[in-house]
């Protein structure tokens, strides 16, 4: 299934702007992650987490209300499914060495929603400690996840096409990170897998595009890599559009109607996906043509003093 056949786009020529939009883009988001910094959760800070369920309709509010004389007003108050489930997930940060916030809450819950009886499903309690630890794996997951990619892409195709790829795929992490931040949206372990996928699914969508250039590398040995570069995308523009624009759908249902619990997580993936789609097209392949350019003219050069002599 095609959306568009024998499609003729000047990618190559308008890469220029995209160049500068993405370096816009990526400063803007350094620049705010270096000032404000991720807005880490409970997962990576440590803290408690209660998940209750109420047996009569509660609204968060009441729950925020009945916490809020104990210190805990600012506690994360999450409802889990639609607001009939009347099941909630309770985040509490670290407050110092306070090692019974979830028995407080719990006890602040009893005495102030009294006429609001419930269970408890779950109490998990992170210490800061492993907060630590699980924000530097964090950190080293993505790490190993790129070096990974280079390792394998080199193997694959070239080393230049290897870099470039992975330099793409970090320009697109900086970017949904950046929004992630100008949102507020929590960072949890939850946002963590959303990163890797954005991780695994850019580097698919580079991947379709990279082998097609391989194989036009072959087929059209006479032309120059500019025009088979821009030939390439242009094959594989239905399929990336087809790729995107379906997993754009699900996505948007997801955002609206999958409930506060995966939000972040969804509107993760929403950004990376729209990020991952550009950047195969705008940012992978274009690098490859301007390194490639770049050492056409270094030979040149050397040549030409060569002969000069």
């Amino acid at each position: 299934m095609e959306f568009f056949k024998k499609t003729n786009f000047d990618f190559i020529g308008m890469r220029k702007y995209a160049y500068a939009f993405s370096i816009i883009t990526f400063v803007i988001s350094l620049v705010y992650l270096f000032i404000h910094g991720p807005n880490y959760g409970i997962d990576f800070t440590g803290g408690t987490s209660l998940q209750i369920k109420f047996n009569t309709p509660t609204e968060p509010s009441q729950i925020r209300s009945a916490i809020s004389g104990a210190g805990y007003g600012d506690a994360e108050i999450k409802n889990l499914g639609d607001t009939a489930n009347n099941s909630f997930i309770v985040r509490i940060p670290q407050m110092g060495e306070e090692a019974k916030a979830g028995d407080i809450v719990l006890q602040e819950l009893k005495t102030n929603l009294a006429d609001h009886p419930y269970e408890i499903l779950s109490v998990t309690q992170i210490g800061p400690k492993i907060g630590g630890e699980l924000r530097r794996g964090a950190y080293y997951s993505i790490l190993v996840a790129l070096i990974g990619m280079l390792i394998y892409i080199s193997w694959r195709f070239e080393f230049k096409f290897a870099v470039t790829a992975v330099i793409s795929i970090f320009h697109d992490v900086i970017f949904v990170l950046g929004i992630y931040t100008i949102l507020g949206l929590e960072m949890s372990l939850t946002a963590l897998a959303a990163f890797l996928t954005i991780v695994g699914y850019s580097i698919n969508d580079t991947i379709v595009v990279y082998d097609r250039i391989r194989e036009n590398l072959k087929l059209m040995r006479r032309e120059s890599m500019a025009t088979v570069m821009n030939t390439s995308i242009n094959q594989t523009l239905s399929r990336t559009l087809l790729t995107g624009v379906s997993t754009l759908v699900v996505l948007l249902v997801l955002i609206f109607m999958g409930g506060e619990v995966i939000h972040g997580f969804s509107l993760a993936l929403f950004f990376g996906t729209l990020i991952g789609t550009y950047s195969s097209v705008f940012v992978a392949s274009t690098l490859v043509l301007d390194w490639n350019l770049y050492l056409e003219r270094k030979k040149a050069l050397k040549t030409a003093a060569r002969a000069a002599r």
